[in-house]
């Protein structure tokens, strides 16, 4: 009777068999490869898992494995920056979703930016060595020449040139009325103030400036009389084309002079 029970698998309870070990018979009945289908299961979602992170259906880019970053962006290598980022900017709208695809683009691209720079800077120092050994192996004269010489910020020269540029300006609108006087003393003012700042010394500040002034003044009433009157308009005076002369001078003197 209890081999029968066992073998029924039914749910009955008898004072001669445990109900522990009735329990392992009915468990026993179940199949065996229940454990592996819930793994393959398992392994089965983590598989879909991993695949759309990468894209899931998504095109790939075919010259992953390409070593050279221009043949992997189907550039030339002469290439101007321009079209770099198109070229770049193409693959990446294509393959827009696949994550090695969009690594390998980016990847490519960051080398030739970083080449790009590395020959830039190379550029610069190869110019500013080759522009120190000409001054290393100018004459004498022209090394103390150049010691009095230096090259200010970009924003303060286009600051004092608009500033010159403006006198000159007000000066030919004003050029049927009078004289360019008053210019000419604000562009010295402008100029002593500026020098001023750059040496410290007020004296040699106005000794620069006045210099300047009269060396611009004395090569401007030699060169204008050089230029053909057809080129000049007949209401601009000597004197007005003169302090036109005079502020490149001016400019030139605070901008530039140490």
């Amino acid at each position: 009777m209890s081999s029968s029970l066992l073998l029924s698998g039914s749910t009955v309870s008898s004072p001669f068999i445990a109900p522990s070990k009735l329990s392992l018979v009915r468990n026993s009945n179940k199949s065996p490869l229940l454990p592996f289908r819930n793994v393959s299961r398992n392994f089965k979602i983590v598989r879909c898992t991993l695949d759309s992170s990468y894209g899931g259906n998504a095109p790939t880019f075919p010259r992953t494995r390409v070593w050279d970053p221009y043949k992997r962006l189907g550039i030339s290598p002469y290439a101007s920056e321009e079209e770099i980022w198109a070229s770049r900017n193409f693959l990446l709208q294509q393959y827009a979703g696949h994550e090695r695809s969009e690594e390998s683009i980016e990847g490519a691209f960051e080398k030739l930016l970083m080449s790009s720079f590395i020959r830039r800077k190379k550029t610069k120092i190869n110019l500013k060595t080759r522009l120190k050994k000409k001054v290393d192996e100018s004459p004498p004269w022209l090394k103390a020449l150049l010691d009095f010489v230096e090259m200010p910020p970009v924003d303060t020269i286009f600051r004092r040139l608009f500033l010159f540029a403006f006198m000159g300006g007000w000066s030919i609108m004003n050029s049927a009325e009078g004289g360019p006087a008053f210019q000419v003393a604000v562009s010295l003012a402008a100029c002593i103030y500026f020098l001023n700042e750059k040496t410290k010394s007020l004296g040699r500040a106005c000794l620069i400036g006045i210099g300047a002034l009269v060396a611009g003044w004395f090569c401007g009433s030699l060169i204008i009389p050089m230029i053909p009157t057809v080129l000049l308009n007949p209401t601009w005076t000597l004197e007005l084309l003169t302090s036109l002369v005079a502020y490149g001078f001016l400019f030139l003197s605070c901008t530039f002079l140490k």
